[in-house]
């Protein structure tokens, strides 16, 4: 099935949306926010390699990294989505965090977000949603290269 240009960008859209979402459940610090527009069965896969399953198990996951550390929130730019059918969508974006009282964006954190998204009875959710550590060992270049692009969003 083709999908219109003005009918994919309006996807594109609510893709992007939904992103923002899962980063805006982040920046408050809300386990239930960020799991909120995860499908049931749901994956997020953290930072650190940690894989959870299910709305239930990314708010157990998360509950405790809310209350034990004071989290950064980030700073994201959406570099592409792209449509796989009309129902399937791969996000792709970078982000840093400034870390709590500082006003600088920390490179040693910086990430790429990947976000696979299904619309189902007619509304989008996140399937997986993946934060890769962007640290491109020996290209020291490339760290300040991603960290410049986000300080122009602070």
């Amino acid at each position: 099935m083709e999908v219109s240009k003005s009918s994919s960008k309006g996807q594109e859209n609510e893709v992007r949306e939904l992103y923002q979402k899962v980063i805006d459940g982040w920046n408050k610090r809300s386990a239930d926010a960020m799991a909120e527009p995860f499908a049931e069965d749901g994956e997020l896969i953290g930072f650190d390699g940690s894989q959870v399953i299910g709305k239930e198990e990314i708010i157990s996951h998360l509950q405790p990294i809310f209350a034990d550390h004071p989290t950064a929130p980030f700073v994201t730019k959406v570099k592409n989505v792209h449509l796989l059918s009309p129902e399937v969508a791969v996000l792709r974006a970078i982000a840093g965090m400034v870390p709590p009282g500082k006003s600088d964006i920390d490179p040693k954190v910086n990430t790429h977000h990947t976000l696979i998204a299904v619309k189902r009875d007619g509304k989008w959710q996140a399937v997986l949603f993946q934060n890769t550590p962007a640290q491109f060992h020996g290209r020291p270049e490339l760290v300040q290269q991603m960290t410049e692009e986000l300080r122009e969003l602070l």
